[in-house]
């Protein structure tokens, strides 16, 4: 990362968390990012989980990159998110790389960054974690919680761990536990990580030379599941990039590979390789129904929570399949759960653009459970 975190809130989690792992950690920084104003009743609380490669900083600038927040889309003023009517929570996730407890903070028993010393931690880890915010804020009951692809499974963690610490929840574009599918590509850009030089078994701290061609290459192939083959085909098709015939090299003859380049390059500025290794090994590691007796339907049971669960049509990383297991599992242990598909050909990353019907219905949705949580607060 070339990228200088300074002026990153943050506060010490002071008691012990024992990891899943069998680590245990205690006093370690959680950074975050406020939105909006908490209300005197404490009633508009919305706490959001980002993915994998986001960070703690959803909208308006990023003042480290200095550019526009991961969800600029949907939270802001008079957005779906209306920053001016609810206070907006934002945590970087225990093993991340923005101001948080992670691969690259230092380790006080020999001096230097953890590297691969850091424990491999869970979805169930950071969620701890990331309670200990809400302690903080003294919060005792968020208005709802929303959370998109890993975003989305720390929702549903935090949901079956802290079942009456949100009134209401949107899981988007997300899932209960990866299969074999979801696990391969993970490990893809893993090796990709691992095979550069310059990762040196994750200790590249020191020498400042991070393993970024591994790391862009890793980027490179998440980013392709990111989108539909419509959304690639529309965009860019076999369009040349400002040539008029091929150049017989292995050069970016076509426009789709300069893009994915730029974004594998763009990337490594402001990531951290260790941390994508540690985050993504915690996506294959979650699986919230072998923490049930009764599997994901014992997750949920007679939960009060309302839930919205949101799928994309041309989702192929996470498709409505999965949603769909969620809402089948909710149903089965009696709670309010609603269902919506949105027809779109943005692939997985549509929560992150300018996609009208999901914004309409994620409104709709706070909006409409923020007034009947208003009433409940008052009596």
């Amino acid at each position: 990362m070339n990228y200088k975190i300074e002026n990153i809130k943050q506060i010490i989690v002071s008691k012990s968390i024992k990891l899943d792992c069998g680590q245990t950690i205690k006093d370690f920084p959680i950074a975050y990012e406020t939105y909006g104003e908490l209300n005197k009743e404490k009633s508009n609380a919305i706490l959001i989980f980002h993915a994998l490669s986001g960070d703690q900083f959803v909208s308006g600038t990023n003042p480290v990159t200095n550019k526009d927040g991961w969800w600029y889309t949907a939270v802001g003023p008079g957005k779906a998110v209306d920053t001016g009517k609810y206070f907006i929570i934002c945590a970087n996730v225990l093993g991340g790389c923005m101001g948080s407890f992670g691969p690259k903070n230092l380790n006080l028993a020999d001096g230097e960054p953890y590297g691969l010393k850091f424990p491999v931690i869970t979805i169930r880890d950071m969620v701890r974690a990331q309670e200990s915010l809400l302690e903080h804020f003294k919060i005792k009951k968020l208005l709802s919680v929303l959370g998109g692809s890993m975003g989305g499974m720390q929702l549903l963690q935090f949901c079956a761990l802290y079942p009456d610490k949100t009134f209401s929840a949107v899981p988007i574009a997300s899932t209960a536990s990866h299969n074999a599918q979801q696990i391969a590509l993970n490990e893809l850009a893993r090796q990709a990580i691992m095979s550069d030089p310059l990762w040196n078994k994750g200790n590249y701290y020191k020498d400042k030379k991070s393993p970024k061609n591994g790391l862009a290459v890793a980027r490179m192939a998440a980013h392709i599941t990111y989108m539909s083959d419509k959304g690639l085909q529309e965009r860019f098709g076999r369009k040349l990039q400002e040539k008029k015939d091929y150049e017989f090299t292995f050069d970016a003859d076509f426009q789709v590979e300069s893009y994915l380049r730029h974004q594998g390059n763009v990337f490594v500025d402001r990531f951290d390789a260790n941390s994508y290794l540690y985050l993504s090994r915690a996506m294959d590691y979650f699986d919230l129904s072998k923490q049930f007796k009764n599997g994901l339907v014992g997750a949920f049971q007679d939960h009060k929570t309302k839930f919205l669960i949101i799928s994309f049509s041309s989702d192929w990383l996470y498709p409505t399949k999965n949603s769909k297991d969620i809402v089948i599992a909710l149903n089965a242990s009696r709670t309010n759960v609603a269902f919506a598909e949105i027809k779109t050909d943005k692939g997985h990353d549509s929560f992150l653009v300018n996609e009208p019907e999901f914004l309409e219905t994620l409104k709709g949705f706070l909006d409409s459970n923020y007034e009947i949580f208003k009433n409940e607060k008052r009596i």
